[in-house]
């Protein structure tokens, strides 16, 4: 048998059915290596040992009693410290809470409970998850394992670092403007932000639509079974999606028809220019496409410079929802008082309009994808970020501008509450990874999972973690 962190999410559970590996060796395995590896990458925030040896054993117990065992009994998966788990530390990538205590799970740990994971910890993201790159005060920068000096991406960088690392096969993350496809991308790994209404915020919410939980994966299969888990909703759900009769896993067992795909590589944001190298597995996966047997047809970009000026006031008043004590309001990181003072200016009546010009140009996208099958973006503008280069504390206006430049493709779709996947499918010459992104329409994973998986068989990237890592 392979290392066992060499194993994918799905090869993990399988070993530990067949009792080839125990839960126990197979997260001690992952603890030793997290040990050995994070303090160079800044993967996770925090690492709960003593929890998860608890419910590796919990699911050592529930394969010696035999029958029904859940889907993913004893395999590691970590979760995004945006999101709570009882009596764990809940910092929110913040100074401000760095010794918060979480009083209740969050729905979906709840289902990552009942599926048999282990959590081996809170993955590191930035401060409320704003930014799209991960460097914040509570822990290290995340950085990408193909480039210890460039970052991971935001607001997902720890869970994507983890999984391209094997300090996880896969994660839990989330996505409001980018922060799965984003840091996917700059990790070489699968990303997937699911459709809105797909994963329940339960016992919380998101009022402006915006945010979506979602795996992040070595391989589609992995992310699909993830979703799988995922994707059930809660009593309450305000855009409650139903599950699909056919499973996302059985999905990627089916054979797409010819497809009708759309194209578009200009961004609608003023200024932002693409990579050379960026393009060019763009367009080496347009080929791809093509000889898969689909048609792949170039449009114009359906958005207009301006059409999601809306997105930015919407984006400001998140940040200010979090309480903050006014006696530590000092501690958080200048993008985020920045933000914060901005939503002091939104108004009941400015903010409802926002998010009626911003429902606008997700309507405007939304019709654009409708006649295709699936759409090809590149995930982001620029090959993974120097740890730093985005970040302009002395000038947080500059720090968004140069945020919105790196990842013009990716909040579109969170705008319009499409799917879409970031697919590791590029490599630049240094070998560093360049995500290509397919999106689709509303409640279309399946199909889109589908794409994905042909995609994989046929230009087949790395599982194994990068053999340079320390």
């Amino acid at each position: 048998m392979s290392a066992p962190h060499e194993l994918t999410m799905l090869e993990q559970a399988a070993a530990v059915r067949r009792r080839e590996i125990s839960p126990v060796e197979l997260t001690t395995h992952h603890l030793e290596r997290i040990e050995r590896i994070d303090p160079a990458l800044g993967a996770y925030l925090t690492v709960t040992p003593e929890r998860a040896l608890q419910d590796a054993r919990r699911a050592e117990r529930l394969l010696l009693a035999g029958g029904d065992l859940p889907p993913l009994l004893g395999v590691p998966v970590p979760v995004k410290d945006l999101t709570p788990v009882a009596g764990i530390r809940f910092t929110s990538g913040s100074p401000v809470f760095a010794d918060r205590v979480a009083e209740q799970d969050a729905h979906v740990v709840t289902l990552l409970r009942d599926a048999g994971t282990v959590m081996t910890g809170k993955t590191n993201t930035p401060e409320f998850g704003l930014p799209a790159y991960t460097e914040g005060r509570v822990g290290p920068p995340a950085r990408t394992p193909y480039d210890l000096t460039r970052g991971a991406g935001g607001s997902s960088g720890g869970a994507a670092a983890a999984v391209a690392a094997g300090l996880a096969a896969a994660a839990h993350a989330g996505d409001g403007g980018g922060s799965i496809r984003i840091p996917a991308s700059c990790c070489g790994v699968v990303g997937l932000k699911p459709s809105r209404g797909r994963v329940s915020p339960a016992p919380g919410g998101d009022i402006s639509g915006l945010a979506v939980g979602g795996p992040i994966a070595r391989t589609v299969r992995d992310a699909a079974a993830l979703l799988d888990v995922l994707s059930a909703p809660a009593p309450g759900d305000p855009f409650p999606l139903p599950r699909p009769e056919r499973t996302f896993l059985r999905w990627c067992d089916h054979e797409p028809r010819r497809l009708r795909i759309a194209r578009w590589a200009r961004p609608d944001v003023a200024g932002a220019t693409v990579d050379p190298e960026v393009l060019a597995a763009y367009e080496r996966t347009s080929a791809l496409l093509e000889s898969l047997g689909h048609e792949v047809v170039d449009v114009p970009q359906p958005l207009a410079p301006g059409d999601r000026d809306a997105f930015t006031p919407v984006w400001a008043v998140m940040a200010a929802l979090t309480p903050v004590p006014p006696r530590r309001e000092h501690e958080l990181l200048p993008l985020t008082a920045w933000l914060r003072a901005q939503a002091l200016d939104v108004g009941g009546l400015d903010y409802a309009r926002a998010l009626g010009t911003m429902q606008a140009a997700g309507r405007k996208l939304a019709r654009a994808v409708q006649p295709y099958d699936a759409v090809l973006t590149p995930t982001l503008a620029q090959l993974p970020a120097p740890v730093g280069a985005l970040r302009d504390d002395a000038d947080p206006a500059a720090d968004f501008a140069a945020q919105l430049a790196f990842t013009p493709f990716t909040a579109p779709w969170n705008i319009a509450g499409l799917p879409s996947v970031s697919l590791p499918l590029g490599w630049s010459a240094g070998g560093l990874p360049i995500g290509m992104m397919l999106g689709a329409p509303h409640g279309a994973e399946g199909p889109l999972l589908a794409l994905a998986g042909q995609l994989e068989a046929a230009a087949p990237w790395p599982v194994s973690p990068p053999p340079t890592l320390p």
